[in-house]
């Protein structure tokens, strides 16, 4: 659960913290919107807290998150509030918007729509209540929020970019190809799979260079992505710099630990299951088999 979000008069001499007390020095005439830091005061936050520490110091902290599991929505939050009170909040990245829209103009006072407008949200497919929260937490703090994903305008030009096959070495790559098969239910026509495949390289070098411009000495950058992008020998790692120190956090719903690899991220987080779902009932409906 979250605390209430506080504002402070424009010239208090100091912003006391649940964690810490900041002096704030100088007059208030053209002082710019002090940043409004929540708090978030469960044991579960502080459990997340204690375990981030684990994860840190970072450059990058890549989350890799199922996207309908709302305890990793709640996790996310926790991460970025624990960051941000400890004044280690680069930036924050985005998966669910697309690159090119930022929060920076923002104040930290700034509202939710205010924020839904300047990502330009898409609603339908990234549920405001889930990611808002982690969202705004960030706008609060005085902090950027970048959308980090390839737009949908450029998917087709990257289908055919066959300079895209070379991104990965080419074990990587095939495992990246039976990625997309599994992850389309074994439906998706056997010639898409390689253009397919090119899409999600080209999304993992968009987040990458995203996360380039967020980095800050000394804090850590946040992704919010899927666990598939979070990946470290097939996704968003692949193409960052050899000389950030990056981490690679799964949130994993319900008992999956036979599916994980130790090299592919740097720590599991498990949380509840979530209840069954047939996740293919939906393509399955539209494409009733592999197209030959």
């Amino acid at each position: 659960m979250r605390l209430s979000t506080h504002f402070f008069p424009s010239c208090v001499p100091a912003l006391v913290l649940a964690t810490a007390s900041v002096l704030l020095a100088g007059g208030c005439a053209g002082r710019p919107e002090l940043p409004i830091l929540e708090q978030t005061g469960s044991r579960a936050a502080a459990q997340t807290a204690l375990r981030l520490d684990a994860l840190l110091p970072a450059d990058v902290l890549l989350v890799g998150e199922q996207h309908d599991a709302a305890d990793h929505h709640r996790i996310e939050q926790e991460i970025v509030s624990s960051l941000a009170s400890r004044g280690q909040l680069a930036g924050l990245a985005l998966e669910m918007a697309e690159v090119g829209v930022s929060t920076a103009a923002l104040k930290p006072s700034a509202t939710d729509e205010q924020a839904r407008r300047a990502l330009k949200w898409d609603s339908q497919a990234w549920p405001w209540p889930a990611y808002g929260p982690a969202v705004m937490t960030a706008v609060r703090a005085g902090v950027p929020v970048l959308g980090a994903n390839l737009p949908r305008a450029e998917m087709a030009d990257k289908m055919n970019d066959d300079k895209l096959d070379a991104q990965l070495p080419g074990p990587a790559l095939k495992a990246q190809q039976q990625a997309i098969r599994i992850g389309h239910c074994g439906l998706l026509p056997e010639s898409q799979i390689t253009p397919m495949t090119r899409i999600q390289i080209a999304k993992d070098i968009t987040m990458a260079a995203t996360v380039y411009q967020l980095v800050v000495a000394g804090k850590t950058v946040v992704l919010l992505t899927g666990n598939g992008h979070a990946d470290r020998t097939l996704g968003v790692p692949q193409h960052l710099r050899a000389d950030l120190k990056a981490k690679s956090l799964r949130l994993r719903a319900g008992d999956a630990g036979a599916t994980d690899r130790p090299e592919a991220f740097d720590s599991v987080w498990p949380t509840p299951a979530l209840p069954p779902a047939d996740y293919c009932a939906g393509l399955k409906a539209r494409w009733p088999g592999p197209a030959q």
